[in-house]
């Protein structure tokens, strides 16, 4: 980054906030040399904590409300009655230009709901999703939509395909990303209607995609695809089962070192490929759910992350933004519905 780059924070927001904001602002700033951050919470809970933390105070501004979304509140309640609360100033500053990108650990359907209410969907995108990506046996992928949208149709999953292309491409890396609808079987004949007809239109469209077909649930952790495309329902209880059988085996992994003298001892030698296994699979360096397609960029924070993983959730929004993720979202579409791209159009029109 050649110009300092400002980022909103609901400092309010999460199980171990403010602390966990602040430290997790100080940590990111091992990765970040040109920074801001508008803190939006409480000044009197703030001012200390910065205090403690020379290198996050030096890049923050506090900007004191004392109102918060709790974690319980409905989003339709939140939406009407938190003008004035820590998550929707936060947005507003998105909103208004003030700052690229808002990060937040606090209630998802709130986030969601005011950040759809404040930057609105971008061009050709029905339905926001939430994305997030995660470690498999060959690199990274990603998926969505995570619980964003329980009922989708073919024209939402063709969306969600796009959006999470755009996204491994350009954050991720991948040079030229597959896609996969995740489904009950990978042949043709099974699935329902939705998924059948985005299988289809994936494999007519005129982007330059690469479209593996349908995947079952298998091939996620298998990286058989760099994009898992599917409902959110189906998403969702996917994200849940493979995080709970995650710290099913880590603690059966555990206990089985811990049991015995001779395990304890084979622990102790394995210490170092125990360490990177840890590291390998640790939740907190995927910290940071990515609410594609609105008109600015929304992270979600694990609300029960540590200031490790809320300064990942802060470079994800960093990379997001950099990378121009949003104007890649905009020639896609624009190229998917032959199209001009909006930059395009605006030099035509002068």
């Amino acid at each position: 980054m050649t110009e300092p780059l400002t980022l909103s924070i609901d400092a309010m927001g999460g199980d171990n906030a403010p602390d966990m904001v602040i430290e997790g602002i100080e940590a990111s700033m091992a990765r970040l040399s040109k920074a801001k951050f508008l803190l939006f919470g409480d000044e009197a809970k703030l001012a200390p904590l910065l205090e403690r933390h020379p290198q996050a105070a030096a890049v923050s501004e506090i900007r004191h409300t004392d109102e918060a979304i709790t974690n319980d509140q409905k989003a339709s309640t939140a939406l009407r009655s938190g003008r004035n609360s820590s998550m929707r100033l936060a947005i507003d500053a998105v909103g208004s230009g003030e700052a690229a990108g808002i990060i937040s650990a606090g209630n998802t359907g709130a986030l969601m709901a005011m950040a759809k209410f404040v930057l609105k969907t971008l061009p050709g995108i029905d339905r926001p999703a939430i994305a997030g990506y995660y470690p498999t046996q060959r690199g990274e992928s990603v998926m969505l939509d995570l619980g964003a949208n329980v009922d989708c149709d073919a024209d939402n999953l063709v969306q969600f395909a796009v959006m999470g292309e755009v996204f491994a491409r350009n954050v991720l890396g991948v040079e030229n990303p597959t896609i996969g609808i995740l489904n009950v079987g990978a042949e043709n004949l099974k699935g329902n209607e939705a998924v059948k007809k985005a299988a289809a239109m994936l494999q007519e469209t005129s982007l330059p995609i690469k479209f593996h077909g349908f995947i079952e649930g298998d091939d996620i952790g298998a990286g058989t695809v760099n994009v898992v495309v599917t409902d959110g329902f189906t998403g969702n209880i996917a994200l849940k089962t493979s995080e709970g059988t995650a710290k099913m085996f880590g603690e059966f992994l555990k206990q089985a070192l811990s049991e015995t003298l001779m395990s304890k001892m084979g622990a102790f030698l394995a210490r170092s490929a125990l360490k990177t296994f840890k590291m390998r699979v640790d939740p907190r360096r995927y910290n940071g759910a990515m609410f594609l397609g609105l008109n600015g960029i929304c992270i979600k924070s694990h609300g029960g992350t540590d200031a490790l993983g809320f300064s990942n959730a802060i470079h994800v929004a960093v990379e997001m933004i950099t990378h121009s993720f949003n104007e890649g979202i905009k020639e896609d579409y624009a190229q998917l519905s032959g199209n001009k791209p909006m930059a395009e159009k605006a030099t035509d029109s002068e």
